[in-house]
């Protein structure tokens, strides 16, 4: 059975990893090792079919680490045996689909559920070798076609639905472009890879593709502005990205904030100046637009303000256009005044409760920012 205590989305390892960032900085640890004893309380899956970076042994793991703190480090190496294991079931599983033609699940290969999640903690752990079968796991995936109903897609063609079961609304499945579960994911993963020095046979390339597909997908909105579709089936697929499309919710899981991130990094890391600034000015040009602000309903990070605040602070790091500083002064402005009207989750968790946007104010404090290298998890850093 499920437990909300491993789910760092919307559990308690969400809480775990807000209380660790908080002990690194102020040295305060007593909040934090209760946290710790309640990750402890209860046996931790390392199940292929259930473990992930958002749930199980990674996600566990992933916030020990983060924690920086030398008395966790035996719990953490035995973790990583778990964790090690967990990446050869997985591999093996998705190179046995790979040779059969048939297309992936979307929990294969995301980050929430798949093995760019697993690689996002292998990246932060420093765990290179493991990191490097991911990696070159990715760059096939990116790189190899598969066919679906007789004709040609992308090897992350996902054969189910947007939620990850079959759909009748999805018969043959749907390509994905969002960070969380669909391209924009493995390419930053890729990205931030590269800027660690960590690479594979295939990368380059696999990085080409990623800037094609990014910047071909991104369509013209009504009423000006560009965009990116959160998913599409088999025939929109087809027919390509040749219409208009409606403005969507600038959420980090789907929506520009991730994949115009997702570019940045793809972009800088195959040195191509055209795709970079073509990301940074689609946000930008996002952060600017009324109508798509108006869609954001919620603080949090999946889905809300404090998810849009951290991926345009990240995206403004390495920005070589002009003009975010005023757009995060605003956001932070923003996600402040949600707060004092008490609106926020009240449920634990990094995604989709309050911790996420607690830890996004301390994250950005003006004062005492938190070391955005956490944001690992969400690919933004």
């Amino acid at each position: 059975m499920r437990t909300s205590v491993h789910d760092m989305g919307a559990g308690i390892a969400g809480t775990a990893l807000y209380e660790m960032l908080l002990a690194r900085r102020s040295g305060v640890w007593e909040p934090a090792h209760a946290s710790a004893k309640a990750l402890a309380s209860r046996p931790v899956t390392a199940n292929p079919s259930s473990a992930g970076l958002y749930y199980g042994a990674p996600a566990v793991a992933y916030v020990l680490q983060a924690s920086g703190n030398p008395a966790y480090a035996p719990t953490l190496d035995a973790m990583d045996h778990q964790v090690a294991t967990l990446v050869d079931r997985r591999l093996s599983a998705a190179y046995a689909r790979m040779a059969s033609g048939r297309p992936a699940r979307l929990r294969e290969f995301d980050l929430i559920s798949g093995l760019t999640g697993i690689g996002a903690y292998l990246l932060r752990r420093n765990s290179t070798s493991l990191l490097q079968q991911v990696l070159s796991y990715l760059v096939r995936l990116i790189t190899e076609p598969v066919t679906v109903d007789g004709y040609a897609v992308p090897g992350w063609w996902a054969s189910d639905s947007p939620r990850g079961r079959y759909d009748e609304a999805w018969p043959l499945g749907h390509a994905n472009f969002g960070l969380a579960h669909g391209i924009a994911g493995p390419l930053a993963l890729l990205g931030l890879s590269h800027r660690a020095g960590v690479t594979v046979a295939g990368a380059d390339e696999a990085l080409d593709e990623g800037c094609h597909v990014l910047t071909r997908w991104a369509r013209p909105l009504r009423g000006g502005g560009t965009g990116w579709p959160e998913t599409l089936g088999l025939v929109p697929y087809l027919r390509g990205p040749l219409i208009e499309v409606r403005p969507g919710r600038p959420s980090w899981c789907y929506g520009t904030p991730g994949i115009a991130r997702s570019l940045q990094l793809v972009a800088q890391a195959g040195n191509n100046k055209t795709a970079q600034h073509f990301a940074e000015q689609t946000f930008l040009s996002c952060l600017t637009d009324s109508r798509q602000l108006s869609r954001i309903r919620d603080t949090t990070v999946c889905h809300g303000w404090a998810g849009l605040l951290l991926s345009a602070d990240r995206v403004a790091a390495d920005a070589c256009l002009d003009g975010f500083d005023r757009e995060l002064v605003r956001l932070h402005s923003q996600l402040s005044d949600c707060i004092v009207r008490h609106e926020i989750p009240e449920g634990p968790g990094l995604l989709t409760g309050a911790d996420g946007v607690l830890l996004t104010l301390h994250t950005l404090s003006p004062s005492r920012p938190l070391d955005p290298t956490w944001q690992t998890c969400l690919l933004l850093s």
